[in-house]
């Protein structure tokens, strides 16, 4: 499953429509899985479809690598059906006469021999759908036919993935359902995969590379946890506000905890089912770091980690404040009140305990 050397994305976009004004300049990674997040009306759909070429914004700039899509300094225009991508929407917009496999053959009618290259029974794998191969789109849930809409896109031999909220329209059992397979996505192409989010949680489940976007523009564009660690952005997140810790399965305890590594140390989660080895993504909100200056020996709360306080902002709270902690190399974000740091002394380079009262398990 595997293709050429992956190829960087840039692009520049400006638009004004009265009520509306785009003005992005991207630069991606050729490789993983982008988001681009914001409230709604803060341009990610509007910026996809320009990335797909279904908007033409004049004087606009989009390269895949060494492949150029639009530059208008130069004449070039390359139309949507001529470009080496995938488009998933919203809505699976599946022929409904066609069955799944005959839904799925009109993918590869459009396919490009310099893309990801599957084969149909690759993807029907991969997205786990052989089963419904016969069937028609009526016969199928919403999560079953979102997968069908991503296994056409994947057979048209894509170069890059672009994905307009795919679980927008899905209830929260059809979009648990479907993430697990998203996730195989990122983990088992090579292509890049650009992500349109509004949703938080999907983002830290899913995304390396976070550009969030406001009013058109963007403020903050890295790595996952460069962004979700940023002082300066507690408005985008609210009480939202937290990090992802790629984690390590380390030992599955006989009091039925399960204990994750991480390079700052070890965190226990309720018994996982996975074995030793097995990496894991965990998210942990702000709210649910607390700060001490010692250990507390009489305390609930087993995870507890040294670390050294980097920063501290303000939070949408009145009365509370972010503090960013560095925990051998991993960024932390604890939300404390004004008092809890003034009564500690929480400063810059002070080194403390975080107590982490709870862990969310992401994949």
């Amino acid at each position: 499953m595997s293709a050429a050397a992956p190829a960087d994305i840039r692009a520049r976009f400006a638009v004004d429509r009265g009520d509306f004004r785009l003005d992005v300049e991207l630069s991606l990674p050729g490789q993983g899985i982008t988001a681009l997040f914001g409230h709604s009306g803060s341009g990610k759909t509007t910026c996809l479809r320009a990335l797909a070429g279904l908007e033409h914004f004049a004087g606009g700039y989009c390269a895949l690598g060494d492949t150029v899509w639009q530059d208008d300094s130069r004449g070039i225009f390359v139309p949507t059906h001529q470009r080496a991508l995938g488009y998933v929407f919203q809505e699976a917009s599946l022929f409904p006469h066609l069955s799944v496999q005959q839904n799925m053959v009109f993918g590869q009618k459009r396919a490009c021999t310099a893309g990801v290259g599957l084969q149909l029974a690759e993807v029907a794998e991969l997205l786990g759908i052989a089963h419904l191969l016969a069937r028609k789109p009526s016969e199928l849930s919403g999560g079953e036919r979102q997968r069908i809409a991503i296994a056409r896109a994947l057979l048209a031999g894509p170069e890059i993935l672009l994905m307009d909220e795919p679980l927008a329209a899905l209830d929260l059992k059809r979009k648990l359902e479907i993430l697990p397979y998203l996730e195989r996505l990122h983990g088992e192409l090579s292509i890049p995969i650009i992500y349109v989010s509004h949703a938080p949680d999907e983002v830290a489940r899913l995304a390396d590379h976070l550009v969030l976007l406001d009013q058109g523009k963007v403020v903050a564009s890295g790595p996952l946890n460069d962004v979700l660690s940023r002082l300066d952005l507690p408005a985008a997140f609210a009480d939202d506000a937290g990090v992802v810790i790629p984690t390590r399965v380390a030992e599955h305890e006989a009091d039925d905890l399960t204990r994750l590594e991480f390079p700052g140390g070890a965190i226990y989660v309720s018994r996982r089912s996975e074995p030793v080895g097995t990496e894991l993504r965990c998210r942990i909100h702000a709210r649910d770091v607390s700060l001490t200056l010692a250990p507390q020996l009489q305390s609930s709360i087993l995870n507890c980690v040294a670390a050294s306080v980097v920063d501290l902002g303000p939070t949408d709270t009145p009365g509370h404040v972010l503090v960013r902690l560095d925990v051998s190399g991993q960024p932390l974000l604890a939300r404390i009140t004004q008092r809890s740091a003034d009564k500690l002394g929480i400063r810059p380079g002070l080194a403390l305990r975080a107590q982490i009262k709870a862990v969310a398990l992401l994949a």
